[in-house]
Formats: structure tokens, sequence, C-alpha cells
């Protein structure tokens, strides 16, 4: 079987620690042969490991290489679509880090661009993978909870700023604070658990109230810092369900949280910090279930791009599509919105 030949763009802490683990699982199956960094040094120090790849600065001679079937990006957001595009009009399968994109027009872009070429477009959304959530997702396609109604997801932070006066504090670079960064986990998670209903009206708050204060040794933050660190909100989907949303990257909270709730006509369930929690009745008595699941040989990311690479070879059927993504843009990029109006957004 001849390997497929993947290219990365984005050679920075996403790409060691999340997507490289993944993509050298499948050493049978596929090779690195290029790395790209607009950073040279990262993209250099990262090849050393990988003899005969290439090392690029401009994303566009990487592409160029009409050997590449796969190109990887894990570079900041707001980088995510413009690459992704190019790729896809090069004729390659693409695996983006999340977010899909900063903007809704850009993500359909995306969308559209993946349409038109045949190629397999997928963008991060390793929540999926848990162990915890595939059973959720088994038992609820059973019918075990019924109809599912009203859900509330989230992911709080006590103190945990991310990269803070970089890109991830810069507006213009992430789109975002803790909402695009953190919530379009749950968020996700939440509405594939449902059966991805469609999103037709959402109301949101931000705040922005940790991003002056002194740190720790009483020094003054420096760098940008134009985010929320905390955002609050609400959604309505088309089949009558709702959704309340929280995610903070600082607020004096008891301790960091991230969990996932739905109730259901028959049941509920919960996944509070990656422990599912079932609320059944039966003959008029509650029940209350927790399983206990062995701890999974392949990490979530590992198994996202390995069910990415399955999809190109013909093996398994995607089970994020790009119209999950744009999806996911337009409600953060609404709820933002809201917050700006201070009223609800009809999508």
């Amino acid at each position: 079987m001849t390997k497929l030949r993947v290219g990365v763009a984005g050679t920075g802490n996403i790409f060691k620690h999340a997507h490289l683990p993944g993509w050298l699982s499948l050493r049978e199956e596929l090779e690195l042969v290029a790395f790209c960094d607009a950073h040279r040094p990262s993209a250099e120090a990262t090849a050393k490991d990988f003899p005969n790849a290439k090392v690029y600065e401009n994303y566009h001679d990487m592409l160029a290489d009409e050997s590449i079937d796969i190109i990887g990006i894990s570079t900041p957001n707001l980088f995510h679509s413009e690459i992704a595009i190019a790729a896809l009009q090069a004729g390659k399968h693409v695996f983006c880090e999340k977010p899909d994109a900063i903007n809704p027009i850009e993500a359909q872009k995306m969308a559209d661009v993946a349409k038109a070429s045949g190629k397999l477009l997928m963008t991060m959304r390793n929540n999926r993978f848990s162990e915890e959530a595939r059973y959720a997702k088994k038992i609820i396609g059973e019918g075990a909870m019924g109809e599912l109604y009203m859900g509330r997801c989230g992911w709080v932070r006590r103190r945990g700023i991310p990269g803070r006066g970089g890109w991830f504090t810069t507006k213009e670079l992430s789109g975002g604070g803790p909402l695009i960064d953190l919530g379009v986990h749950m968020i996700d998670m939440a509405m594939w658990l449902a059966g991805n209903p469609k999103p037709v009206t959402v109301s949101g708050s931000t705040y922005r109230k940790f991003a002056d204060r002194p740190l720790a040794d009483g020094s003054i933050p420096s760098g940008t810092f134009n985010v929320e660190d905390l955002a609050a909100g609400f959604i309505r989907f088309d089949n009558g369900a709702s959704l309340q949303i929280e995610f903070s990257w600082a607020s004096n909270v008891e301790k960091e949280q991230k969990f996932i709730e739905w109730r259901g006509t028959e049941g509920g369930f919960g996944i509070v910090n990656d422990k599912l929690s079932i609320f059944t009745e039966d003959a008029g008595v509650l029940i209350d279930q927790k399983p206990q699941f062995s701890p999974s040989q392949t990490a979530q990311h590992t198994a996202n791009i390995q069910h990415f690479v399955a999809c190109v070879q013909g093996k398994e059927t995607p089970i994020i599509t790009p119209e999950h993504g744009v999806d996911m843009i337009k409600i953060l990029c609404s709820i933002y919105e809201s917050a700006e109006r201070g009223h609800e957004i009809l999508l």
C-alpha cells in the first residue's frame, strides 16, 4: 500500500502535543514529508526528526508539491480558513485544528471549496472520541433518553488564561477568548450527542475582568488582551431544544470544571470532568448509574486523526463534516454579536 504523504502548516505547541502523536500513530499508512511555519526555526527543529522532510516558511510553496496528499493545519486561528481553502484548491485533503474559522463567511467558503474539490475537510473535534461521549451517543441512539430537550455545557477555569499577551488573547488572530477556544469543544459535543440540531437563535454576554489585573508577582501584564475572559449564553434549536453555555479562562469559582448535560423525556445524563452519570426511572424508582470505563489506549486527538485518515482511505464515513463547522462558527460569532448589541440574534 502506498503511504499517504502529509505536509504540516504550523509546528507550535498544539502540533507537537496533539497532532504529531496522531500522525505518528499511523506510521505504516502515512509519512510526514513537509513542515511549514512562519517562524522557520520551529519548522526546522521539528524536521530534524524526519531526515527526508522539507522545510518551508510559506505554505504556498509547500502546496506546490503535487506529491503531498494531506495538509494538517495547526496555526493561529486567523489562518485556518486561508490555508485550508488554498490546500483544498491545490487538491489536498485537509485536517484542521479547531476552530474552523473566525467568522461564518470563511467557514462557509471552506465548506463550499471542500465540496467543489471533492477532497475531505475535517476539523478537530477530539471530545467526540472520549469513551464517555461514545457511550452516551450509543444509548441516546437506542432511545434510552427519549427526546432530549434541555441541555447545559461549559468549561470554567478559576485561573487559566493561555498565552497572555500572545495570539490567544489578540482578537485579530484568535477570533475571541474562551468562547471560541473552549466553547467549540463542549458546544460541539452537546450538539453531536443531540443529533446535530440546527441552531436558530442565540443570546449571550461576554466579560473582560481579568485582563489588566496584576500578576502573582505584582507585575502589570503586558501585551494585547482584547478578548473576553468569560462568556455565557443560550442557544435555541430548530427541534425546540435549547442549550445553556458558560466558558471562562478566569473566574472566581471553586475549581475548574468542564461539563455537558442533557435532560430527556425518558432519562438524562451528565459528563462532568470526563465522568459520566446517567439518571433514569423504572417503575417509579429513580436510578442513578455511573458507568466505569477502562482507560483508553488512544488519546482523543489521536483517535480523531485516525478517523480522518480512515475516511481519506474510504474505510469510514466522516462523523465530522464541514457543515458542522459552519453551524459552530455561526453560533460563536452570533453570541459575540448578541453580547455587543444586547439582544437575541436570529441565525
